[in-house]
């Protein structure tokens, strides 16, 4: 039985989202941002792996731009993918690309202080047996702990902040305020955001001293549960083999998963991956996510960062591909954009490569983020999803 292997570059677009017009960073509209493209354009690329797949051309057809030293001629499935749901998050990405479209509104809290309704306030007290919170308000999360860690070891508040995605974050020492503890609050305080139609309750544990915060690996989100069934439903239901690498788990709130991979950092989760390819069963689905494109570079706007990320990652990529067996399919996509050179430090809104190995060269044109995971679907033999068509 054919094996898929579902790989979420987090946050790698190139460019072109039609509806771009639509989505800011700093009251600048991301018309024109493109990430793998500006990372090209800001210094000498090296990623021969994903290039033979088609990203160079990927990237001419989504954005009509050519990519300096992605010229190569596409031996592997190639396209671009374009997002209907309205959201450039994390949750929204992966839900479409699994086959199921955002249907609502994410609700964002305002760029205000006070950010959060009293009433989300009290609740958070209620939870953490505080008197009252810290930040309330946008923020970074690095920023906001070298702002606000020393005043939270001492008062023991727990620090709220947000971002201009749809999330509530709480930020507490591992230490001083618990991790476990810290657990609990957020999982207990998901249900009252998850009705509001926030996305994500996200736990944000740090260590250190003042002056010396680091945030550590053990983050948590605790995500709203996909209002339709994923491919990893539709798999688990017919009996095979599902598989999440890094923070799949918690986007999907560990729905459809059977076994859930962990680790402290993109490079434990390549060791995931290859270690999946040589022993994943017939089969069984393997959905990735590889964060720290996003998570360490694109955020902070750190262009080489970014752009030696993509490099390490073409690596792994490399060494994947030449361990696929007969009948596999290997897919290379991402969520959304988060192009380091633009304003801001959010998302950007771009289309995104679709590029697979296993079926040879085959080019599938402009598609849609849902037709991915059709597509996944059609290659086990599994119904499809309700949304998306197979470009298979």
């Amino acid at each position: 039985m054919s094996r898929v292997f579902l790989v979420v570059m987090d946050s790698v677009g190139i460019g072109g989202a039609p509806d771009a017009d639509r989505f800011f960073n700093d009251g600048r509209p991301d018309t024109g941002s493109n990430t793998v493209l500006h990372m090209a354009l800001a210094q000498s690329l090296h990623l021969p792996n994903l290039d033979r797949l088609g990203l160079g051309a990927a990237i001419r057809l989504a954005s009509g731009q050519d990519a300096p030293g992605l010229g190569a001629t596409p031996e592997g499935l190639w396209g671009a993918a374009s997002e209907i749901s309205p959201g450039k998050d994390t949750p929204s990405g992966h839900w479409e690309i699994a086959g199921v479209p955002v249907p609502w509104d994410w609700h964002y809290f305002p760029d205000t202080q006070p950010a959060f309704p009293a009433e989300v306030t009290a609740r958070v007290c209620e939870l953490a047996g505080t008197e009252g919170i810290l930040g309330n308000k946008h923020s970074s999360g690095t920023v906001i702990l070298d702002e606000l860690g020393e005043e939270h070891m001492r008062s023991g508040w727990p620090i709220c902040y947000t971002s201009a995605d749809s999330v509530f974050q709480i930020a507490a020492h591992e230490e001083a305020f618990g991790l476990d503890r810290l657990l609990k609050l957020c999982e207990d305080l998901a249900p009252m955001l998850h009705a509001m139609r926030v996305g994500r309750v996200i736990a944000r544990p740090f260590t250190g001293t003042p002056g010396n915060f680091t945030r550590t690996p053990n983050r948590r989100d605790y995500a709203i549960a996909p209002p339709a069934e994923t491919i990893l439903d539709i798999a688990a239901k017919a009996g095979r083999d599902t598989h999440a690498i890094g923070k799949i788990g918690d986007i999907f709130s560990h729905r459809g998963i059977g076994k859930l991979h962990k680790g402290k950092s993109d490079a434990d989760l390549a060791e995931h991956l290859l270690r999946m390819i040589d022993t994943a069963a017939p089969g069984s689905l393997t959905f990735a996510n590889f964060v720290e494109f996003d998570s360490l570079y694109g955020h902070r706007r750190d262009i080489p960062g970014y752009a030696r990320q993509l490099e390490w990652f073409d690596t792994v990529a490399g060494q994947a591909i030449a361990r696929l067996q007969p009948g596999d399919l290997m897919i290379f996509t991402a969520d959304h954009g988060n192009d380091p050179s633009w304003t801001g430090t959010d998302h950007t809104r771009e289309r995104v490569p679709v590029l697979g190995a296993g079926l040879g060269a085959r080019a599938i044109g402009n598609v849609g983020f849902s037709d991915i995971g059709a597509s996944v679907a059609a290659h086990l033999g599994l119904d499809l999803p309700k949304a998306g068509a197979s470009f298979l």
